[in-house]
This record gives structure tokens, C-alpha cells and sequence, in this order.
């Protein structure tokens, strides 16, 4: 057997292993795809319940101090209502559909009515215990020797919120709307372009996309070029569109359209009822979900301020939140009517630095040997002049800990410690910047750039939470220290939309930025190129290199399915990323998530099999906070 048979063999053969003892049960399932489902070990620390822990001495926490799963107090109520609120200091963007969203916002907004057609473990990894099951087999042919077709079988019992079955055209529809020349989205990438006639499908040059195949109602036969290991774990696209509600609108007006706006269909466990745009949304239960009839009878989704949602849980205005600020709970963390349950987040929060632009008719990053950023040196300086280990203690209580590279501890199969990144060191910082001419002029404490030219380095930040702008300033201050003159743009910190909009989440970048402060929910999948490659617009850094193409295209080829050779290339990936630096890490981070004590069957960790279906309360009003 040849080693590309081979290879395409084993993969057939994990597949249907994995899919054994998903049947076994041995294997979990999460219909909350959005939450990036992580592995976590379990653990005795990891059960204490928070509030009975004494707080640490030191006043820094663990995230091995928060339990995942929620307490059940008491006995639940049938049906009730539980209020969710979305922390926010802005409203959220109202793109209410999973082919066209683009912030976190509005993926938790619609987590609540919509789902993935497939479900993942707590290895992240797809399993059969979705709405749709698959099976995998290789595909030969002379000109696509290592392909691999998947085949899709969609529930019989799967139904969209006005009662019409979820068709296997309505799969094939959400390739062909991202896949079309006119789609207004960020979703097309090389997750798309792996599929059989994808490529002239986008380019107008043929009608269909041949790699799709429509079976019958229930069943989709998906074709990919190349079979690769993050096809098992988030590159099959698994968001389904109402065909019946898309069919006659424009793609170019499907973003703006009132089905993604103001009427959104899914098919979750809620329905939607009401909407007040950007700032709450009205859900009822959806009898017909394919897991059963939702025990709550509504929720009511809200935008809640950093600067009141203490308030708001305290008083029982909610019962819980996403996005709670880990700065602020120290201060809370004896409130009594909350339980609080933590996780590592699939995340991270990075400092960015301009080197080019996005070329919006190529569909590419093209770099900028003029930007301002361009020196390496200078990059390298700014990395050795903050204390991200200060920050994590100082800011979070040690709830956010020093980052080091761009793939996170969580993949722990892939995440290398051993690679060493600058750390807090000013007198190396100052020791680089001389060297590479970066010299005080004028004798006002400010370096010059290396032409003796006044120096001023543009920095976008986002408000949020009481620590937004401390943190900011915080940075600023530690690049001052080294002589570096470090302004907000436009003088202060840009809400969450604004923030993205200019560095270019809408194709466009801002070109009075130099550097900004970011973060990325890295999904389920280890594979960094949706955010770092070359065709990517989710590349705000505008970097680009011949060795980073690469490597991580090689970091997702046939070869990869070798684990210790795919070790290898992100190894060496993470190290070009650490002598480049087109973004330096700042913080992994906790997600802390406070669960009123009248709520049931509520759990974060990634393993879960819980669903939000199987929510409940115990009483029709929350409880409130007891001084």
C-alpha cells in the first residue's frame, strides 16, 4: 500500500473509530459549537465549590479553583423564564445568522435559536450525536489522488423553527451563498476552496459547485481535494440555511436582508419572538426540537454594561451572563446568590502591529516594507517592554496569565513551551531599540525613528469593563518607559464594532493605525490559518511570508495525520511567529460565568453533553443577593 493510500486509510479508519465509541458512549457531544469546546482533566480541586473556598492569601486565583458544572439546588419548576445577559458596552451588531456574522455577540445571540448540524467532543473532534451523522471514505482520482468524500445524513426529525424539514439543500445552500462571487461575508477560505469545483463555482465560472452532491432530502455528499486532519475537527462547514427563506433574495442583500435582521429562523432549541435591535431578544420554546421539548417556556436575552452587571446579578435582573469582566471578580466573589463556574478559554489576547494592507479585488494581504511597524527591532522592543505576567496579576487577580505563543496551552498536543519568547526586560528593550537607530534626538526622553524624524505610533484599543482603559494606558506607559511615544487613536479607546470595522473586519484598514490590541477565540481547530494566512481577512496584521504559507498549509496536508510531524511544522510555525512577530501573545485567560442559584442543568465544560433544552429553574422569580 502506497503511504498516500495509506494515510487516506488510517483517516477512514480514526473516523470510525471515533464514531464507535461515540455509539459506546464513551464519547460526549456539545450542541454549543460557538463555546469551543476544550478537554479539560478532571480533577478533585476542580469540583470545590468557589464559594465555600477561603480566598487566596496572595489574592491571585487558579482557574483550578471553579467548578464547570452548576449545582442543582432544590427542585425545578415546569417551564419559566431565565434571563441571559450578554455583557456589553455596546450594543450588539443584529447579524443573526452563522453564514454571516462576524462578532462574538451575535454568534451567543444566535447560539440560543440556531446549531451546528454537527456536534463535537471534548477532544473537539465530530461526532454522531448532531442533528446529522457522516461517514467518511476516500475519494481517488488522477487529478485529486488524496481526496476524501463525506456523507452527510441529516435527523428525520430535524426541523427548521416554521415547521419545514432541514433538507440536505439547505446544507448544500450555505456553500453555495458563502461560495458565491457576491457573498458580503468573512467565511470563505480554504475550508471552501478544498471542495471539489469550489474554486470556479467563486469564480463564476461554473453554475454548481461539482463536489456537492444533493443525495436525497436527508442526505449531502460533500468532495474535498485534499483530505486534511482539521476536516474531523471544524473544517466541514455545519451551518445550514433555510433554503425556502433564502431562495429569492440577492446574496450581495442576504447580510442586510429582515431573515438575517429582524425574523431570523433556526432550528434550536428556542425560537425567536422579538427583537429590539442591538439590544435584546425574546425567545420561546420550540416544541418540535429534534432533543426534545425545552424545559423553560422563554428567555429573554439582554445587553448588560460592564459597569452594572454586579448589579444586575446581584438583584436577579439576570441570572446569568457571558462575557462576565474577571476584573471584577474579586470584588463579587462572595455574592450569595450566584455560583460561579470557570474554565480556560480557547482564546487569547495579543497586541498587533500593521505591516501591509488587505488588497480587497485579489482577495490577499499585501505587505508594506514603508509601514511604520515594519522593523522588526522595533516589534521585538515593544514585546521586552511590558510585564504580561504583572498584567495578568496586577489587572485579573491571576484569572489572565503571560501568553507566550499563538497556539494556546489548551491544544496540548501542539502547544510548546519550551520556546523562548521575549519577557519583561526594559534594559533589552533599550539595548535593541539603540542598536537598530532608534535614538533620542533631541533630548526630550522620545525616540526619533531611525531618519531622526518625530516618532509616533498610533494604538487602537477597545473600551470594556472597568480595566479597558487602565490596561491601555498601562501599555502605553511601559512603551514610554523605553522611549517610545505611544498615542490612543483618535484619543480614546473605539467600542467593539468600531474597533474591528477599522482594522479591517470590513476589508478596509484604518491607515492611521499602527498597532492595536486584539483577541481571537481560536475555535475547536489547532489549525492558526484562517487567521494568519495569506487570503485570510481575519489577517489584521496584514502579514505575509513565504515560510509562514508554508508551514501552515503544511500544517494541515495528508502528512499531518502523523501527529508528531504536524508537532513539528507548528513548532517550528510558533517559533517563526516569535522572530517575526507580526503579533506578540499578551494573556491566555479564564471565562468566568456567575449562575444564579435557581437555575438548573447548566454546565461549561467542553465534554458536556448537556444542552440548553434541558435548562430549568426552581422558582419563577431569581434569587437576590443577601449581604
Amino acid at each position: 500500500m502506497s503511504k498516500t493510500n495509506l494515510t487516506k486509510w488510517l483517516f477512514a479508519l480514526m473516523l470510525a473509530m471515533l464514531l464507535v465509541l461515540a455509539a459506546c458512549g464513551d464519547d460526549t457531544s456539545s450542541e454549543e459549537p460557538e463555546k469551543d469546546p476544550e478537554t479539560t482533566e478532571e480533577d478533585p480541586a476542580g469540583e470545590e465549590d468557589p464559594e465555600d473556598a477561603e480566598e487566596p492569601e496572595d489574592g491571585l486565583y487558579s482557574i483550578d479553583d471553579f467548578a464547570t458544572t452548576k449545582t442543582n439546588e432544590g427542585t425545578a419548576i415546569e417551564g419559566g423564564t431565565l434571563n441571559f445577559g450578554l455583557v456589553s458596552d455596546t450594543v450588539f451588531e443584529g447579524t443573526l445568522n452563522y453564514n454571516f456574522y462576524s462578532g462574538a455577540p451575535d454568534a451567543e445571540v444566535i447560539a440560543w435559536f440556531d446549531e451546528s448540524m454537527l456536534y463535537t467532543d471534548g477532544n473537539f473532534t465530530f461526532t454522531n450525536e448532531g442533528p446529522a451523522t457522516f461517514e467518511t471514505e476516500p475519494y481517488e482520482t488522477d487529478e485529486y489522488p488524496n481526496g476524501v468524500t463525506f456523507t452527510f445524513t441529516i435527523r428525520d426529525n430535524v426541523n427548521w423553527h416554521d415547521g419545514e424539514p432541514v433538507k440536505a439543500e439547505d446544507w448544500a445552500f450555505s456553500y453555495e451563498v458563502i461560495g458565491h462571487p457576491d457573498y458580503p461575508g468573512v467565511r470563505f477560505g480554504p475550508d471552501f476552496t478544498n471542495i471539489i469545483g469550489m474554486e470556479e463555482y467563486n469564480a463564476g465560472e461554473a453554475d454548481s459547485i461539482s463536489g456537492i452532491e444533493i443525495v436525497d432530502e436527508k442526505t449531502l455528499k460533500i468532495t474535498y481535494k485534499e483530505s486534511q486532519p482539521s476536516l474531523l475537527t471544524g473544517g466541514v462547514w455545519s451551518y445550514a440555511m433555510p433554503k425556502h427563506i433564502f431562495k429569492d433574495i440577492p446574496v450581495a442583500e442576504m447580510q442586510e436582508s429582515d431573515a438575517v435582521r429582524k425574523n431570523p429562523v433556526g432550528m434550536g432549541p428556542f425560537k425567536v419572538k422579538q427583537i429590539t435591535p442591538g439590544e435584546s431578544v425574546v425567545y420561546e420554546k420550540n416544541a418540535d426540537y429534534w432533543r426534545g421539548e425545552p424545559n423553560l417556556d422563554q428567555v429573554v436575552l439582554k445587553v448588560v454594561s460592564p459597569a452594572t452587571v454586579v448589579q444586575a446579578l446581584e438583584t436577579g435582573e439576570v441570572d446569568m451572563v457571558d462575557g462576565f469582566p474577571v476584573d471584577q471578580f474579586v470584588d463579587n466573589a462572595d455574592m450569595s446568590n450566584v455560583e460561579w463556574l470557570g474554565v480556560t478559554d480557547l482564546a487569547y489576547t495579543y497586541i498587533g502591529f500593521k505591516l501591509g494592507h488587505w488588497d480587497a479585488e485579489a482577495k490577499k494581504v499585501v505587505m508594506d516594507p514603508e509601514k511604520k511597524m515594519a522593523d522588526v527591532n522595533l516589534r521585538r522592543a515593544m514585546w521586552y517592554a511590558v510585564d504580561n505576567n504583572a498584567v495578568g496579576e496586577q489587572f485579573y487577580n491571576g484569572l489572565r496569565w503571560n501568553a507566550t505563543t499563538l497556539i494556546i496551552p489548551p491544544f496540548g498536543d501542539y502547544h510548546d513551551p519550551t520556546i523562548e519568547t521575549p519577557t519583561f526586560n526594559p534594559d533589552e528593550a533599550n539595548k535593541i531599540l539603540d542598536e537598530a537607530g532608534y535614538k533620542d534626538v533631541d533630548g526630550d526622553g522620545i525616540r526619533e525613528d531611525k531618519d531622526g524624524e518625530e516618532l509616533v505610533i498610533n494604538f487602537a484599543s477597545m473600551s470594556g469593563g472597568d480595566v479597558a482603559e487602565p490596561l491601555a494606558r498601562y501599555y502605553i506607559q511601559s512603551w514610554e518607559n523605553v522611549g517610545l511615544k505611544v498615542e490612543l487613536i483618535d484619543g480614546r479607546l473605539l467600542e467593539f464594532n468600531a474597533f474591528y470595522d477599522r482594522v479591517g473586519q470590513a476589508g478596509e484598514d484604518d491607515p492611521n493605525i499602527d498597532i492595536y490590541q486584539g483577541a481571537w477565540g481560536t475555535g475547536t481547530d489547532v489549525n492558526p490559518y484562517g487567521l494568519y494566512g495569506p487570503d485570510q481577512m481575519f489577517n489584521f496584521p496584514r502579514y505575509e511570508s513565504e515560510k509562514n504559507t508554508e508551514l501552515l498549509v503544511e500544517g494541515n496536508s495528508l502528512d499531518a495525520f502523523d501527529v508528531e510531524y504536524r508537532q513539528g511544522i507548528y513548532k517550528e510555525w510558533q517559533q517563526l511567529m516569535v522572530d517575526d512577530i507580526p503579533v506578540f501573545p499578551t494573556l491566555y485567560r479564564a471565562v468566568l460565568i456567575p449562575v444564579n442559584n435557581r437555575v438548573h442543568n447548566y454546565s461549561i465544560d467542553y465534554g458536556s453533553t448537556m444542552g440548553r433544552h434541558e435548562l430549568a429553574v426552581t422558582q419563577e422569580e431569581a434569587i437576590k443577593h443577601e449581604d
